[in-house]
C-alpha cells in the first residue's frame, strides 16, 4: 500500500475494497446524489452550494451531538462526534478513498507480508507532533506498548492479535501478528491508528485525554467538560496549504432541536446529527448546505444475554418479533426515507444477502406471544420466577426527545406481550459504558457499520470489551477465520452471510432502519466533504457525519 495505490492492486486491498463502504450506536437503499459543485458520493444526498476556491483564514463553531470521556486514544470512547474532534488533532495513519480502499494518509505506505502476519509501516519523513517532537518509529512503539495496549486500554482488545511493533528504523515499524488478517489496515483509521506525542501523554499523565497532542492540522488550546473544546490552526502542519481554518471551537449539544435552532439561528455554523427527524428538517433550513450519508449504520437494539431472561432465545426473539419496524422509523422521522434492516451491511454493500434478509424476524405480534408465553410458562425458565410471571425488565435511552418517543413506543410493544417495562434515560457517554460493561437489560442503541466485517463482527460477538450482547457462537467464531484468512470476495460474502443467519436466528441485536447522517453547515462554510490525500486521491467524505477539518474553510 504506497502513496497512490489504487484500488484492487495486492491481496488485502482487495479485501477491504470489497468492503463496499457505502453506508455503532441509533440503511437502506442509498439514493446517489450530486452537488451544484459536481461532487458525488454513494450512499450520499448533498444539497450544497457551489465550492470555489479555497480561502484561509476565519473561525467557525460546530454543534456535535454529544461529549466524548477523553481525547486519547486508548482512554477515550469515540463515536461520531469524538472522531470528528479527533480528525481535527490528529492524522490517522490509513484512511478511506472515495470509492472504499484503504489507503496511507499520515502513513507514506503499509505493505503486508505473503501471509498477511507481518505488516510494515513507513512514516512521512519531517512530521512533527504539536509540542515538537518527531513523530517516527520510536514514538509509534511507545505509543503501542505504553497506551494503546495497556492493561485497561480500550484498544488492547482490537489490537490483541498484534504481538509487537517492532522498529525497524527510524521511520520503519513492522507491527506483528500472531495470525494471519486481512483487515488490519482497517485498524490504522480508528484510534490505534492516531498517533499522539508519547513525551505530552508522559508529562501529562492522568490528565492526557483533557489535554491531546497529536500530528493534526489543529492545536488543542483548552476543553471545558459539557461545553466546548477549542482548537487552533497548527502554523507548521506538513501538508503544505492547510488547514485553511484559524480556529474551531467544538459544541456538545445532546439536545437535537437545540443545535438544529442553533444553526438556524447562526449561534453555530456546522451541526451534526445521525436522528433522521433532525438531517430531514435541516433540509428546510434557508442559507443551509446539507452533507447527508446513508449507509450500513442502522438504528436499533442491544439486548443483555447474559443476564436472564434475556439469556433465552425464546425470549430475544420474542422482543424481536413483537417490534414494529416501520413505527419505530416513523417516530424517528425517517418514514418514506429510510426502509427497514434486517443485517449489519446496507443494501448497496457487497456483503448485504437476501437471505439473511429473508430471516430477519420481522414484526409479528402472534409469532412474539407465542414465544413470550412459552417462556413465561416454562417451569425451568432462566430467571427462576413461577411459572405465569411476567417479565420485569428496564429499556435504555439516551434523553433524546425522539429517542424518548421511541423507547415508549416500544414500552407499548412489549407491554402488548404482558412484559412490565420500566423506561430509563441514560446520557450517552454512560450508556455506552453501560452497554460496555454489561450493565444493562436492553436498549436503543446503533448497529452495523461501513468496516471490514472480520473486525466490526470480531469485536461485537468474540470474547472482548466491544461485545456489548455478550453473544458468542462457535459457527461466528469458524466464519471469523474465513474472513480474517481469505481475500477471496465471494469466500468472504458467504462468511458474512453466514454470521448474519446466526445473528438473525439469536437476535441478540434487533434492527430498525438506516442511519442517515447530515453534517449541515451554513453556505459559507465550504468543502466539508472535499478533502483529498496528500497525493490528490479524493477520500471519502463527510461519511457517517464526520469531517477532515483541516480541508474546511470559510467565505466569510
Amino acid at each position: 500500500m504506497r502513496g497512490h495505490r489504487r484500488p484492487g492492486r495486492g491481496p488485502w486491498a482487495r479485501a477491504v475494497t470489497a468492503v463496499g463502504l457505502v453506508g455503532v450506536l441509533l440503511g437502506g437503499a442509498a439514493c446517489g446524489g450530486s452537488d451544484e459543485g459536481g461532487n458525488a458520493q454513494a450512499g450520499a444526498v448533498t444539497d450544497t452550494s457551489e465550492t470555489g476556491d479555497p480561502v484561509d483564514g476565519g473561525e467557525i463553531t460546530v454543534g456535535l451531538e454529544a461529549e466524548t470521556n477523553s481525547w486519547l486514544p486508548g482512554s477515550g470512547v469515540f463515536n461520531q462526534p469524538g472522531v470528528n474532534v479527533a480528525y481535527a488533532i490528529y492524522d490517522p495513519l490509513v484512511h478511506r478513498t472515495e470509492d472504499g480502499a484503504l489507503e496511507p494518509y499520515l502513513a507514506e505506505s503499509l505493505e503486508p507480508n505473503a501471509e498477511l502476519t507481518e505488516w510494515t509501516l513507513t512514516l512521512r519523513p519531517g512530521v512533527r507532533f504539536h509540542d515538537g517532537t518527531p513523530l517516527d518509529a520510536q514514538a509509534l512503539k511507545t505509543i503501542f506498548d505504553d497506551y494503546l495496549k495497556a492493561p485497561g486500554a480500550n484498544t488492547a482488545a482490537s489490537l490483541a492479535e498484534v504481538t509487537s511493533l517492532d522498529v525497524v528504523d527510524d521511520l520503519t515499524v513492522v507491527y506483528r501478528l500472531s495470525q494471519a488478517n486481512s483487515a488490519f489496515p482497517e485498524l490504522l483509521v480508528s484510534p490505534p491508528g492516531w498517533p499522539f506525542s508519547p513525551t505530552a501523554a508522559a508529562a501529562a499523565g492522568e490528565d492526557a485525554g483533557a489535554s491531546p497532542v497529536g500530528t493534526g492540522p489543529f492545536r488543542f488550546v483548552s476543553w471545558q467538560r459539557d461545553s466546548q473544546l477549542v482548537v487552533e490552526k497548527n502554523e507548521d502542519y506538513w501538508q503544505e496549504g492547510l488547514p485553511h481554518l484559524d480556529r474551531i471551537t467544538f459544541r456538545p449539544m445532546p439536545d437535537e432541536d437545540t443545535r438544529l435552532a442553533s444553526l438556524q439561528s447562526g449561534d453555530i455554523d456546522v451541526m451534526q446529527s445521525l436522528r433522521q427527524s433532525t438531517v430531514i428538517r435541516a433540509r428546510d433550513l434557508d442559507g443551509v448546505d446539507n452533507y447527508e450519508h446513508l449507509g450500513s449504520n442502522s438504528g436499533g437494539g442491544t439486548v443483555n444475554t447474559s443476564k436472564p431472561p434475556f439469556d433465552d432465545v425464546r425470549v430475544r426473539q420474542a422482543l424481536a418479533y413483537a417490534l414494529d419496524q416501520e413505527a419505530i422509523i416513523g417516530v424517528l422521522g425517517g418514514a418514506g426515507v429510510t426502509p427497514p434492516t434486517t443485517q449489519f451491511y446496507s443494501e448497496d454493500s457487497p456483503y448485504y444477502s437476501e437471505e439473511v434478509a429473508d430471516a430477519y424476524p420481522s414484526y409479528d405480534p402472534e409469532k412474539a406471544q407465542e414465544l413470550y408465553d412459552e417462556y413465561v410458562n416454562d417451569p425451568d425458565r432462566s430467571d427462576g420466577l413461577p411459572v405465569g410471571t411476567d417479565l420485569s425488565f428496564t429499556y435504555s435511552c439516551p434523553p433524546d426527545p425522539t429517542l424518548n418517543e421511541v423507547a415508549q413506543l416500544v414500552q407499548s410493544l412489549y407491554a402488548a406481550l404482558g412484559a412490565q417495562v420500566e423506561l430509563e434515560q441514560v446520557e450517552q457517554a454512560a450508556w455506552i459504558q453501560k452497554m460496555l460493561t454489561r450493565d444493562y437489560d436492553t436498549g436503543c442503541t446503533r448497529v452495523g457499520a461501513d468496516r471490514d466485517p472480520y473486525l466490526v463482527f470480531d469485536a461485537a460477538f468474540t470474547d472482548g470489551p466491544l461485545n456489548m450482547t455478550a453473544f458468542q457462537s462457535p459457527e461466528i467464531d469458524a466464519q471469523l477465520d474465513v474472513l480474517r484468512t481469505t481475500t477471496d470476495i465471494e469466500e468472504r460474502k458467504a462468511a458474512v452471510e453466514a454470521i448474519g443467519l446466526v445473528i438473525n436466528e439469536n437476535v441478540p441485536n434487533t434492527f430498525a432502519g438506516g442511519t442517515l447522517t447530515v453534517m449541515a453547515a451554513e453556505d459559507v462554510v465550504k468543502n466539508l466533504d472535499g478533502w483529498v490525500f496528500p497525493d490528490g486521491t479524493k477520500g471519502n467524505g463527510a461519511e457517517s457525519a464526520q469531517v477532515m477539518w483541516g480541508h474546511v474553510w470559510t467565505v466569510e
